[in-house]
C-alpha cells in the first residue's frame, strides 16, 4: 500500500521549488501538463499515488496546498502551461496580498488569521489519502512568509498530526554575501527553533551551494534562480525515487529518515549530487561506474551546503540513492574500496556504514548517464551553518538593529523573549553536532 506525502509549498521560494518539483515528477511518471496520464506510460510499475491522486475524469491532482500571502509566484504558476494540474481549492492567497515584508513576525502573525483555512485544506488532503505517513514543507528561511509562515504550520501540523512525519526542505540564505534581506539573522534564527522542535528531519539547502555549482559543474556563466531550482527539484525527485519506483528496501519515508537519524535532535541532512548536467552544458562526465558517483557524492564540491569541515568533522549516518542500471555486487566492491582508502570519516561511537539503496530511473525520460547518485548525509560540519547565523543575529542584536519591524506585531509586542529563546535552541544545536564528535556522548 503506498504511504501518501502531502506537500505544502509556502512563500515565493517554496512556491517556486514546488512548480519545478511537480514539472519534473509529471515527466517521470508521464503525466501531461494537464495531469493526464499519456499513451506510452499506461504500462508502468511506479507509484503515482504517492504525490499524485486521480479526479473523477482520471487526470491526476498533485497533494499539494499552495500558500502565499502576495499573489505574484502563484499566478504565474496558474498561467503556465502547468496551471490546469493543480486543485484550485488547494490554493491559498491572502485577500489583502500585501505579503509578509520580509518580516518572520509578520508571516507569523498572518499565519494565525488565516489558519482555519490552511488547515481546512491540510485536513481535506488528509481525509483523502488511505494512509497519510507525512507532510513536505518547501520554504525559505530567510525572509517574511516562507519563514514565519512556515514556522506557523510547522507548529500547527505537529500538534495536530502527531504521529504523522514532517519533512522540510528549506533553503538557507547566502551568508558570505550581503543579502537584500537585512533582517535575515533575525528571520533565520527564529525559523530554525521550529525546524529544531517541530520537524522531524530537516533537508537543508543552500543558496551559496546551489549557485556555486551552477556555476563551476554546470559551466553557467551567470546563473539564476531558474537555473539554481532545476537543481533543487533534481534533488528532490531523487530523493523520492524510492517512494516511487519501490524495491525491497526505503519504501517509505520512515524507513528512509529512521537509520539517518540516530539522535533526534540532529535531525539536520546535506545532500549531494552527482553527475550534473544542463541543457547548456558542454563539459559533462563521460563515463559513471558505481564506484566514481559514489567517490564524487563524498566530495564537497557536490554538496548542497557550503560548510568548512574540520579535522574532527566527521558523518553521523549516510544513505546513498543510486539510480540506474546497477548491480549489487558493483555497490559492495566500491563500499569495500571506500572504506580501505577511508575516504569518508565516521562518528567513533557508531557504525561507520554507507547504506545503499538502489532505484530504478524514469523509463520515460532520457539521461546522458547511466548512474546517478543522491547522497543524504548527516554531518556534523553542518553546526558551522548554523554558527554563521548565529554570529550575524549577535551582530544585529547587539545592537538592537531593526528590531522596531518585530516590535510592531502582537508576538513582540511584550517583549524579545522569543529571540533570547531561539537563540538558546541553535546554540543548544550546535552544541549536540559538537558532542557527536566526541568519543562519548
Amino acid at each position: 500500500m503506498p504511504r501518501e506525502i502531502i506537500t505544502i509549498q509556502t512563500g515565493q521560494c517554496g512556491n517556486q521549488i514546488g512548480a519545478q518539483f511537480w514539472q519534473q515528477l509529471c515527466q517521470e511518471h508521464g503525466i501531461s501538463a494537464d495531469g493526464m496520464l499519456e499513451d506510452f506510460a499506461t504500462s508502468g510499475n511506479d507509484r503515482k499515488d504517492v504525490f499524485f491522486y486521480q479526479a473523477d475524469d482520471d487526470h491526476y491532482i498533485p497533494r499539494s496546498i499552495l500558500v502565499d500571502l502576495e499573489p505574484r509566484v502563484i499566478s504565474n504558476i496558474m498561467d503556465s502551461q502547468y496551471g490546469n494540474l493543480y486543485n484550485p481549492e488547494n490554493i491559498y492567497l491572502s485577500n489583502d496580498g500585501s505579503g509578509a515584508g520580509n518580516n518572520w513576525a509578520s508571516g507569523y502573525g498572518q499565519g494565525e488569521r488565516i489558519c482555519e483555512d490552511i488547515m481546512e485544506m491540510l485536513d481535506r488532503e488528509a481525509d483523502n489519502s488511505d494512509s497519510l505517513e507525512g507532510f513536505n514543507l518547501l520554504h525559505s528561511i530567510a525572509g517574511g512568509t516562507g519563514s514565519g509562515l512556515g514556522s506557523f504550520l510547522l507548529e500547527r501540523l505537529s500538534d495536530r498530526y502527531p504521529k504523522k512525519l514532517l519533512q522540510t526542505y528549506s533553503v538557507f540564505p547566502n551568508n558570505d554575501d550581503s543579502s537584500d534581506v537585512v533582517v535575515q539573522p533575525y528571520n533565520s534564527l527564529l525559523t530554525m527553533k521550529r525546524l529544531a522542535k517541530n520537524a522531524d528531519c530537516v533537508m537543508v539547502l543552500d543558496n551559496a551551494a546551489l549557485t556555486r555549482i551552477v556555476a563551476d559543474r554546470m559551466h553557467i556563466q551567470n546563473p539564476d534562480i531558474v537555473h539554481t531550482n532545476q537543481l533543487v527539484s533534481t534533488v528532490l525527485s531523487a530523493s523520492t525515487t524510492t517512494l516511487r519506483y519501490p524495491s525491497y528496501m526505503n519504501n517509505d519515508l520512515a524507513s528512509m529518515i529512521a537509520p539517518l537519524i540516530p539522535v533526534p535532535k540532529c535531525h539536520f541532512i546535506s545532500t549531494a549530487y552527482t553527475p550534473f548536467t544542463s541543457n547548456t552544458s558542454t563539459k559533462v562526465v563521460r563515463k559513471t561506474t558505481v564506484l566514481d558517483v559514489m567517490r564524487r557524492l563524498l566530495q564537497s564540491k557536490n554538496r548542497l551546503v557550503s560548510t568548512n569541515p574540520s579535522k574532527s568533522s566527521c558523518y553521523i549516518s549516510i544513505l546513498n540513492i543510486i539510480q540506474g542500471d546497477v548491480e549489487p555486487t558493483e555497490v559492495h566492491k566500491s563500499l569495500l574500496r571506500i572504506r580501505e582508502r577511508r575516504i569518508a570519516q565516521f562518528i567513533p561511537w557508531g557504525p561507520a556504514s554507507i547504506q545503499v539503496a538502489l532505484t530504478k530511473k524514469s523509463p520515460y525520460t532520457q539521461t546522458q548517464h547511466r548512474v546517478s547518485g543522491l547522497m543524504m548525509a548527516n554531518h556534523t560540519s553542518i553546526a558551522g551553518l548554523f554558527s554563521r547565523t548565529l554570529l550575524q543575529y549577535d551582530r544585529l542584536r547587539k545592537r538592537n538593529a531593526f528590531l522596531d519591524l518585530y516590535k510592531r506585531e502582537p508576538m513582540f509586542a511584550d517583549g524579545l523573549d522569543e529571540f533570547d529563546d531561539a537563540r538558546e535552541t541553535v546554540h543548544d544545536l550546535i552544541n549536540e553536532y559538537r558532542a557527536c564528535e566526541n568519543e562519548t556522548l
